[in-house]
C-alpha cells in the first residue's frame, strides 16, 4: 500500500499489487477452466486473429457505452477479462512462433501463462512508479480508446511484416493492452466504474 494525491490534495491510500493480483487470478481461473474444456485451441490463432479478437471485445465495450444500453447478457467485465487472456495468447504465440495445431499439456499452459502474467505485472510497477497511478483518474472510455489505439497500432505493425522504426512492437502494445484491462476491473470492483 502507498500514498497518492488525488483531488484537492486529498489522499489516496492504494492496494493496486493486491488488487491487480487479484484480477490476474481471475482472468487465469477462467483461463485454465476453458483450456481444459477446450484444451490449446487458441494456438492456430495467428497475431491477426488474436488483435481481431481484441478488437471485438473492445469495439462491444465501446458500443455498448456509446448506447448506454446492450441486449447481449454477457457483461463489460467479461470483455475486459477476455481481453486479458487474449493479450496473454498473443505474448504467447509470439515467443512460440508458428500458429500451429497443437495440443499443450496444461502444466506447460500454466507456466506460459504464469511468466506473461508476471512479464505485464512487472511493467506495471515500473510504469505505476513514473506516472504515480494516473491511471486510477481515468474513465472507462479511455481505457476502452487506449486499447482500441494500441489495436490499430498492432494492425499497422503487421501490415509492416512486424518491424518498427523507432516504435515499441507487438508485445508492447498486448502488454498494455492487458494493464488498461485490468486497471479498468480494478476500477470496476471499486465501483468507479461500469460493470
Amino acid at each position: 500500500m502507498f500514498v497518492i494525491f488525488g483531488p484537492k490534495g486529498t489522499i489516496i491510500l492504494t492496494m493496486t499489487n493486491q488488487q491487480y493480483d487479484e484480477v490476474v487470478n481471475a482472468c487465469r481461473d477462467i483461463f485454465l477452466k476453458k483450456t481444459r474444456d477446450y484444451g490449446t485451441s487458441w494456438r492456430v490463432l495467428r497475431p491477426i486473429s488474436i488483435m481481431d479478437q481484441i478488437f471485438i471485445k473492445a469495439q462491444r465495450i465501446r458500443t455498448i457505452q456509446e448506447k448506454k444500453t446492450q441486449k447481449v447478457g454477457e457483461d463489460i467485465t467479461g470483455e475486459f477479462k477476455a481481453m486479458v487472456n487474449y493479450g496473454i495468447i498473443g505474448l504467447i504465440q509470439l515467443d512460440l512462433k508458428d500458429a500451429v495445431v497443437e495440443d499443450l499439456p496444461i502444466a506447460e499452459v500454466e507456466k506460459l501463462y504464469d511468466a506473461k502474467a508476471a512479464f505485464t505485472r512487472e511493467v506495471m510497477l515500473a510504469k505505476n512508479h513514473d506516472y504515480g497511478e494516473a491511471w486510477r483518474a481515468l474513465s472507462q472510455e479511455s481505457f476502452t480508446d487506449l486499447i482500441l489505439t494500441k489495436l490499430m497500432r498492432i494492425r499497422q505493425i503487421l501490415q509492416n511484416d512486424g518491424k518498427t522504426i523507432i516504435s515499441e512492437g507487438i508485445d508492447a502494445n498486448y502488454v498494455d493492452i492487458i494493464n488498461y484491462s485490468i486497471f479498468a476491473l480494478i476500477l470496476i470492483g471499486e465501483g468507479k466504474h461500469q460493470g
